[in-house]
């Protein structure tokens, strides 16, 4: 900073004392005594003035060592900016200061943000084309050696690895789709039962396959949404209910509402989920513990269906007893209304 720039820094001071100068000068040349000469006024004047500049002068060279030390800091790294920090001189230095070091803080954070989320990406990716791989090598070998001696069994097998591929593509496209949520959904009132009933009839040939019962209780509800988000969570909860109920079991839908919300219960007769594994349920790549690891999985679907639940506004729960069931509870607010 050169003097033009610090005398500009002080440009209120100088105002001021332009201001005051010129009331006592008014001051002491109306006073009727005649007490104050011109002569003496001047003579005032001169020695405010160069008081004045003095004071601007001196204030200047004591704080430009530390404005100096600024200009030539050499910091290549972030992290060398608060350590080579000029010692401060004043109390608006040390405001100074401390403001650079909270902003550094503050950077560090987002960049470690930053960084843990360039890791979970690249862990779903990789995580991602391992899954996929898998139906596609299945596909490859049914190809090669199904059709010779079961066509009909091997179309059938062919089939449900291309369900899990057309399963682990979508949830990939969902995933690439939800840091821009905000500009690609629209809020509507929504019936529950046709969404339901549309997950139940995309996963029919698991429900057939396994012999588990589907069936609904409560009354229909009308929920305030978007459609094809809560369509896409169902999925989710539902897909996680048949990876990990056995045959015979059961899938129960209920509706439920009281004074304060909506709810969409989706329970099942599983294996459960362990009581300590139960705050993590919805981690990003959480696969579960002993039990729940037979399936294969990117760990990715419940985390979506979190994710999406509070861009909506709504909450996603979970109640379990490992052995016997599972129930996941999509939470929808009540407008005044309803």
């Amino acid at each position: 900073m050169n003097f033009v720039d610090y005398v500009k820094v002080k440009s209120w001071f100088i105002a001021f004392y332009i201001l005051l100068m010129t009331v006592v000068t008014l001051f002491m040349y109306t006073d009727s005594d005649g007490a104050f000469s011109t002569g003496n006024i001047i003579y005032l004047n001169l020695i405010c003035l160069a008081g004045a500049v003095l004071y601007l002068v001196i204030g200047y060279f004591y704080r430009r060592p530390y404005y100096q030390m600024f200009h030539q800091m050499n910091i290549s790294k972030l992290e060398e900016a608060t350590a080579l920090l000029p010692e401060p001189q004043h109390p608006q230095h040390v405001m100074v200061n401390e403001f650079i070091r909270r902003l550094h803080r503050l950077h560090a954070a987002q960049l470690q943000q930053q960084l843990r989320e360039k890791k979970d990406h690249q862990d779903f990716i990789m995580s991602w084309i391992h899954e996929v791989k898998l139906p596609i090598t299945a596909s490859r070998l049914l190809m090669e050696n199904g059709m010779t001696h079961n066509a009909e069994a091997a179309m059938d097998k062919l089939e449900d690895e291309i369900d899990r591929i057309d399963h682990y593509v979508e949830q990939a496209l969902y995933y690439s789709r939800i840091d821009s949520f905000n500009r690609d959904y629209l809020i509507n009132e929504t019936a529950l039962e046709p969404l339901i009933k549309a997950s139940v009839k995309k996963y029919a040939k698991l429900f057939i396959n396994k012999k588990i019962q589907f069936q609904m209780a409560g009354s229909p509800l009308l929920v305030h949404t978007d459609g094809k988000w809560l369509g896409y969570m169902i999925d989710q909860i539902v897909s996680n209910a048949l990876k990990y109920t056995g045959e015979n079991g059961r899938i129960l839908f209920r509706c439920e509402e009281d004074a304060a919300e909506k709810r969409l219960v989706i329970e099942d007769t599983g294996i459960g989920i362990k009581a300590e594994d139960l705050p993590r349920v919805f981690d990003r790549g959480f696969t579960g513990g002993t039990g729940r690891t037979e399936a294969k999985s990117t760990g990715m679907g419940l985390y979506l269906a979190r994710q999406m639940a509070q861009k909506l506004s709504h909450r996603l729960t979970v109640d379990s007893i490992e052995g016997e069931s599972t129930a996941f509870t999509l939470h929808f607010h009540k407008f005044k209304q309803e």
